[in-house]
Parts: structure tokens; C-alpha cells; sequence
């Protein structure tokens, strides 16, 4: 009788346990947004919401309503869906190596170790696996960016020569730092509709000239790259702004507003939120070479780390020749027919990680195989001079103000483009 009591008694407790996990069904996240094969949860959504509401309170920022904030995440999340399919596409795949190799690059940069890093990431509250993946798709982002945006980019010997002149004769040393805010415009709008988000844009003018948060403004209305930071440029020299800008902010003070100004991609909003004066370095240069060997689907990181210990081996102890190395397997075409030698250079050009490893070097030393963004690498610092290289650095830096200022003209364009080729269909609000 007692057996038969119990037994009752846990069917009993069994049918309640299965009604209340039936009553009670745990959500799942929604799909909000859907762009080609791929969609956008609204827990993505509201991630990215929170990160900005965080950084706004640490900054002490003020934000605009959350449906502005809503459509801007939206935006981001819709472009990086979209470069992010075009990355699987071109069989871009970033490795835990290439990862790691970065973490480290941004744990140094803030003078930390990365476990460092990590725990000051879930300090501020932040999952430190999404951290390393967000950053992943990042960096796929920016390599899908520089496939497809470098070779829209032309910078011919006489833009270069005729910046030079300008230079010479230009001796002012100031840099801005620019507020952007960008009403766009379809490409295939019409009139009307231009005329809609001419409104718009002077709508946005009327409320920064009575006194409106630059930054607030630009998170709510900006269709730029940089809204959800505020529309933040940083500091750039006249030179290196794209051309639209430059003839109207030239000779500006802090605080001055400019615009709108039209272009391809709508109308832009420029305010001036800071100025200084630019400071100037000497250049010390390096002669060194390398050998680069990338990863792939055939070829592991672990191999590609293990040859180059085999090459470096071999090197040391007399059985092999470097610059042989380097002509037969390195994977620089630029310099794998020079036997690896990358020829007289301020050091601070090259990728970062490459940077580090030469300031560790003295003249004749070779560093152990290491990670960069382009693959495992050898180096050798092969001598170091102190030298004048003004007119060649006038050169170079002219190339460099060029090419900064065609491709923040063209990433834009570029940007409005895709998105305009996608299919995008927004399933939920």
C-alpha cells in the first residue's frame, strides 16, 4: 500500500514537472532581418544596442531615441552580413593563428598580456568568445574591403609630383578633426526624391545651428561608415581628406559647420571639432628580407610555422642559403625574385607584427617564424642606416595622402552599392 502511495505520488510530481516545462517554453531569438542567404536575430540587434548605450554612459554621451539607435545597428548589421558573405565567397578564412596573432597586436597596443586583455573584456561585462569572433569577422570584413576597394583606387606619378609642389609650398602643419554626417542618396533616386533628402540635410544644418549634439545628430540621421561612433573621422591633414572636403574646410576653426555638400553618395554634413598642430619624426631605415608562406587549405598553420623552423634551421647550420629559400618557396612575389629582400625602409610601414619583430633584431639576426595578417614569416635585419630621404619621403607620403583620400571616397560609394545589389527584406520591427 506504502509502495503503491510513493508511486503515485512521483507520477504525480512527474505530470506537474512535464506541465510546467510545457506551460513554459523557453524563446527563441527571432529573425529580424534577411539579407541574401543569410539573416539578422534580433539579439544581434539589441547586442549591438547595448554595447553603444555602454559607451555612451562611460563617455557620459547622450543618444538619440532607441528606434534611431534600432535603424543604425540595423544598417551596420546589414553591411557586415553582406561583406561577410562576400568573404566566404572570395574564400576568405581567418585562422585561430591570424586571430591570435591579432589579439596579441591589440594587447600590445594597450600594454597588456592577452590574458590581460581577455579579463579586462568580461570586466566591462562583455563575453570574451564573442569578443574574439566579432573581432574575426572584422578582420575578414577589412581584407574583403581591401580586395575589392584597393582596386578601384589609381594614383597616377603626376597626382603624386603635383602633391608634392603643394606641399612644398604648403607651411601650415594643421590637422582637423572632422564630424561627418552623410544623407544618402539612392543611386537610382529620382528628383523628387533628391529633393526629399536635400530637405533632410538642411533639416539636420537647422538643428546643429540651433545647438544640436553633433554626435547624438549623426548616430540618429548619419548613413556613413563612422555614425555609430558619432560620425568621428579623427584627426586628418587637409591633404588627406577626399576633395569634397578639403577647398571648404581649409583655413576653418573649431566648432565651424560646412555643408551640405553634395556628391554621389548624398549629401554630407562637415563640422571641425578640433584642430592641431602636426608634429614631425624622423625616419630611421632597415634593410631586411623575408619569407612568407600562407596558410590554406592544403597547407596548416601548424606546417607553415614547421617549414619555416626547417628553413631557419637549415640557414643556421650552413645547408642552406636564404635568399635561395626565399626565391624557391616564399610567397611575396614582390620580393621572392630579389631572394626575399624588401630594400631600404622606414620599419614603421611595414604590418605591425613585422615592425616588432624587427625592432628585436640586431644587424645579421634572424627572428623565430611569427604570425602577421598576410601569412607565417621569417625576417632577417640584414643592416640599418640613418639617412636623407627627404625627397623620397615626400614621394611617399604623398602616395599615402592620396590613396587615404580615394579610398574614403570610394569605400563609401563601394558601401551603397553592395548593399544596393543585395536582396534585404526586414521581417520584423
Amino acid at each position: 500500500m506504502i509502495k503503491e502511495s510513493i508511486l503515485g505520488v512521483s507520477l504525480l510530481l512527474s505530470l506537474m514537472t512535464s506541465s510546467a516545462l510545457i506551460a513554459a517554453p523557453k524563446k527563441i531569438d527571432q529573425v529580424t532581418v534577411i539579407v541574401n542567404d543569410s539573416v539578422i536575430l534580433e539579439g544581434e540587434i539589441n547586442n549591438i544596442i547595448k554595447e553603444v548605450k555602454a559607451a555612451a554612459l562611460t563617455n557620459n554621451q547622450s543618444l538619440p531615441s532607441d528606434r534611431a539607435l534600432r535603424a543604425q545597428a540595423i544598417d551596420r548589421l546589414t553591411l557586415n552580413s553582406i561583406q561577410l558573405q562576400m568573404a566566404k565567397k572570395m574564400g576568405i578564412q581567418i585562422s585561430d593563428a591570424h586571430l591570435d596573432s591579432t589579439l596579441q597586436g591589440v594587447a600590445n597596443s594597450q600594454n597588456m598580456t592577452v590574458e590581460q586583455l581577455r579579463q579586462s573584456v568580461i570586466n566591462d561585462g562583455k563575453n570574451y568568445e564573442r569578443y574574439r569572433e566579432k573581432l574575426r569577422e572584422e578582420i575578414a570584413i577589412n581584407e574583403v574591403r581591401r580586395a575589392n576597394v584597393n582596386r578601384r583606387v589609381n594614383v597616377s606619378t603626376q597626382e603624386i609630383n603635383t602633391l608634392v609642389n603643394l606641399i612644398d609650398k604648403q607651411t601650415s602643419k594643421e590637422e582637423y578633426q572632422i564630424g561627418h554626417i552623410l544623407i544618402s542618396v539612392d543611386g537610382k533616386a529620382t528628383q523628387s526624391e533628391v529633393d526629399a533628402r536635400s530637405e533632410v540635410a538642411e533639416k539636420v544644418i537647422g538643428l546643429l545651428n540651433d545647438g544640436g549634439d553633433f554626435k547624438k545628430i549623426a548616430i540618429a540621421s548619419s548613413s556613413g561608415a563612422k555614425a555609430l561612433e558619432g560620425g568621428d573621422w579623427g584627426y586628418m591633414s587637409i591633404n588627406e581628406m577626399p576633395s569634397l572636403f578639403s577647398g571648404n574646410i581649409k583655413g576653418k576653426k573649431s566648432g565651424d559647420l560646412i555643408g551640405p555638400l553634395r556628391s554621389g553618395a548624398g549629401f554630407h554634413i562637415v563640422k571641425i571639432l578640433d584642430v592641431r598642430g602636426r608634429e614631425t619624426v624622423e625616419v630611421k631605415e632597415v634593410l631586411s628580407r623575408h619569407i612568407l608562406i600562407k596558410p590554406s587549405i592544403i597547407l596548416s598553420e601548424e606546417k607553415a610555422q614547421s617549414m619555416l623552423e626547417g628553413f631557419l634551421k637549415d640557414v643556421k647550420e650552413g645547408k642552406a642559403d636564404f635568399a635561395e629559400l626565399a626565391k624557391e618557396h616564399s610567397e611575396d612575389p614582390g620580393t621572392a625574385l630579389k631572394g626575399g629582400e624588401l630594400g631600404w625602409s622606414d620599419p614603421t610601414r611595414y604590418a605591425k607584427k613585422f615592425t616588432e619583430q624587427l625592432a628585436m633584431l640586431k644587424p645579421g639576426e634572424f627572428s623565430a617564424p611569427f604570425r602577421s595578417q598576410f601569412g607565417w614569416h621569417v625576417v632577417q635585419l640584414m643592416e640599418e642606416r640613418t639617412a636623407d630621404t627627404t625627397e623620397q619621403n615626400k614621394m611617399d607620403r604623398a602616395y599615402q595622402i592620396l590613396y587615404k583620400r580615394k579610398f574614403a571616397e570610394e569605400i563609401e560609394n563601394w558601401l551603397r552599392e553592395i548593399r544596393e545589389q543585395a536582396y534585404i527584406e526586414v521581417v520584423a520591427e
